[in-house]
């Protein structure tokens, strides 16, 4: 019998984010009224963020298995083959609530955090990226966040040395009270050094690792499961503090430690800080853990055993080595100047034990704890469908060439170099592509093999249709790195909703699902790891739901991979895919007419297949000299895109009524450009493959020009689009 320390009251079980009937189960399980440490143990692994109660039978539903998948979901990130030996090891994360509440140190602890993540697994990091939403540009918080947030992934990943090589950042008044901060990183490792994180053997030592434990991020994980309301402010503490240079560190003497061979298995001290990790490896190795918190390295004096349990200070890892090498694995990181602790033991009870000056805080069952979380089958319903919006009656605008100037320099698809030129996306020599097109791409060190990545989803068209905005969120990644000529090979998804105790919001969840995994599963996209964040919500407001994907395909050629840039004059322009006619959820409609209805484009997953793929075949057949695929804004904002990127007009025809032409998002359609000598050959080789292609004109001159509907230079195009997030930000030099 462990003396209880405090009295465990309801308000105490609340503050926690246990509900009297999750409490009720706990006294079940444990027999007797927990201790203090114990009941935050409980809140911290049966929190939402960790367990995954509410998501978990949802989750199951999705294709994680193929040909090249090493590791699925269920590990630190996923692992999937390359070839030679290698693997290419990825996952994304959300620090929203903590970037929310401090932007700086919230992005970057996210960039942290799914930085070890990768190399926790046992790969080096090489790339980085991120998908942001910040509330509409005119809230008084907007600027604050955006700020804060740039500057702390760009901190982050600069000082640590990964490239930042692409992303997304969009805005909308449903993120004024709840930002999203969602964080990926991309590694490579040998085939056979990946590590996991299932402890085995009984009474080898659990080590502590890399840097001290403070108070900061105390609850970090609990404050990441529930709405805000007006007292979001008093949460600051639970905002973790990063260290990049110590990061760096971690990974180097990590790697050298996984070379040793004393490693056999690790687990990054993440959400929920010593708590989870060494709860994760004994559950998952089917062992006990025993743990000594007078052995943990504190940087503060007096740290209770709750306080430890809870940390979730950064650059700290748990592993269990061989006993035999214990010696030379401290060497190693005493070598590089960080702490190594032997903090407790695996044993074969299956008991999660904690003492604490001789005390023992908590004895607890290990599996129940780590597998037998509540799991919940949330009531849910499916949103109506929109009703039809025909083209015709969606009016012209007055002026063709004034709206495409809107657009350019509108919030969310004005340029975006103000954000990216903050972050370093050269570092490590490999970038092959840079931010700003439809894909990053770098190459495979050592090799001529390239890697293609891409961050992608369409709030509005998820809110409109969860299950279509499911669809086309991976549809569009995948048309992203097609784009590139890179054959997509696998993904992971940050799903970002509000309150799934709402039914409605459950039903926003439940739909983007079951579009996500019948577009993974057509487009042979397998899902190896990925992350679920709810509660995004303020005073009853949810975000837009944002089932963020990360698409990460291949190159076997680096060197064939394609821009969006005009690239010379008198050269073919060809639309793949044929014209479009589908301005429902449109750009057009929302920021020109202020209006958000109509159903999203539908997404026929056949023809987005048939038309990547010959698309891809193109390119890696060297017969394009340019590729982008149709999203926002449609085929104007596509060519207007690759003109301004190129320094290069085009002149173009298209049908009436133009504005629809335009601005159309249909899905499944690219814009090319091909020497003016192949293009018959390539209009023959499509007409064999059933795509339809259609000769829009030629590039040339200093102007986008559309016959009869719009004429503009491209150095005005580029003003337009380059100006305005520096006047946003408040920018030297900005008009």
């Amino acid at each position: 019998m462990i003396p209880n320390d405090i009295a465990i009251t309801p308000e105490l079980v609340a503050e926690h984010g246990l509900k009297p009937d999750e409490y009720q189960r706990i006294l079940d399980l444990v027999g007797r009224e927990p201790t203090l440490t114990e009941l935050g143990i409980f809140s911290a692994m049966w929190n939402e963020h960790c367990s995954y109660k509410s998501s978990k039978k949802w989750l199951r539903t999705l294709p994680t298995k193929g040909p090249r998948v090493i590791q699925g979901p269920g590990e630190n990130a996923g692992v999937v083959d390359i070839g030679d030996g290698l693997a290419v090891v990825f996952k994304m994360e959300s620090h929203n609530h903590p970037s929310y509440i401090e932007p700086y140190q919230g992005a970057t602890t996210g960039v942290g955090g799914i930085l070890r993540d990768v190399f926790t697994m046992g790969a080096r990091p090489v790339a980085a990226l991120n998908a942001l939403r910040f509330g509409e540009p005119d809230h008084p918080k907007t600027r604050h966040i955006v700020s804060g947030v740039v500057a702390g992934v760009g901190g982050y990943g600069n000082s640590f040395g990964v490239p930042t090589v692409g992303g997304e950042v969009n805005f909308d008044r449903r993120y004024n009270g709840n930002c999203l901060v969602n964080a990926m990183a991309v590694g490579l490792a040998r085939t056979d050094g990946i590590f996991l994180s299932a402890a085995s053997g009984v009474g080898m030592p659990i080590v502590y690792l890399g840097s001290k434990t403070g108070r900061d991020g105390i609850h970090g994980a609990t404050m990441a499961s529930a709405e805000f309301d007006e007292g979001s402010e008093e949460k600051r503490p639970t905002v973790q503090v990063g260290d990049p240079f110590s990061e760096k560190l971690l990974l180097e003497a990590c790697l050298e430690l996984m070379a040793s061979g004393a490693v056999i298995a690790i687990q990054d001290m993440g959400a929920a800080g010593l708590t989870c990790s060494a709860v994760e490896m004994g559950a998952k190795g089917d062992l006990g853990v025993e743990l000594d918190l007078d052995k943990v390295p504190c940087r503060e004096e007096g740290m209770t055993a709750y306080e430890m349990m809870l940390s979730e200070s950064q650059e700290r890892m748990l592993m269990v080595l061989h006993p035999e090498l214990e010696a030379e694995a401290k060497a190693i990181f005493v070598k590089w100047g960080l702490d190594f602790a032997v903090i407790g033991h695996t044993t074969d009870t299956l008991r999660f034990i904690v003492r604490h000056q001789g005390e023992v805080m908590a004895d607890l069952p290990i599996k129940e704890l780590g597998d037998m979380a509540p799991e919940y089958d949330r009531p849910w319903v499916r949103r109506p469908a929109p009703a039809p919006l025909p083209a015709e009656a969606v009016p012209a605008p007055a002026d063709l060439g004034a709206t495409l100037l809107d657009l350019v320099g509108s919030p969310d698809l004005a340029s975006r170099r103000w954000v990216w030129e903050q972050y370093d996306h050269l570092i490590q020599g490999n970038t092959a592509i840079r931010p700003g097109g439809d894909a990053g791409v770098i190459r495979v060190d050592g090799t001529n093999k390239g890697l293609a990545m891409s961050v992608d989803v369409t709030p509005r068209y998820c809110r409109a249709d969860p299950v279509q905005g499911g669809a086309q969120a991976v549809a569009e990644a995948w048309r992203n790195l097609s784009a590139v000529g890179a054959t997509p090979i696998a993904l992971t998804d940050n799903l970002n909703f509000g309150n799934p105790e709402r039914p409605e919001i459950m039903g926003e969840f439940v739909g983007c699902i079951e579009g996500i995994g019948a577009a993974a599963r057509a487009l042979d996209f397998p899902i190896v790891s990925g992350n679920v964040s709810l509660y995004n919500e303020t005073l009853g407001e949810a975000i837009l739901p944002t089932p963020a994907i990360g698409g990460v395909g291949l190159i076997d050629d680096v060197d064939v991979a394609l821009g969006i840039a005009f690239k010379a004059a008198g050269e073919t322009v060809l639309l793949v895919g044929g014209h479009g006619s589908h301005l429902g959820q449109s750009i057009y409609l929302r920021d020109v007419l202020g209006r958000e209805d109509g159903p999203p484009p539908p997404v026929d997953l056949a023809i987005e297949k048939r038309n990547g793929d010959f698309v891809r075949g193109l390119i890696g057949a060297r017969r394009l000299t340019a590729c982008h695929d149709i999203s926002d804004g449609g085929l104007a904002i596509a060519l207007a895109e690759m003109a301004m990127a190129g320094r290069i007009g085009a002149r173009v025809a298209v049908p009436g009524p133009a504005h629809v032409a335009l601005f159309a998002e249909d899905q499944a359609r690219y814009v090319v450009t091909v020497g003016a000598d192949q293009a018959a050959a390539i209009e023959a080789d499509a007409a064999k493959a059933g795509v339809p292609v259609v000769r829009l004109g030629e590039t040339g001159g200093e102007a986008l020009i559309v016959d009869g509907a719009l004429s503009i230079s491209v150095e005005k195009l580029v003003g337009r689009h380059e100006d305005w997030f520096p006047r946003f930000m408040g920018a030297p030099g900005a008009a």
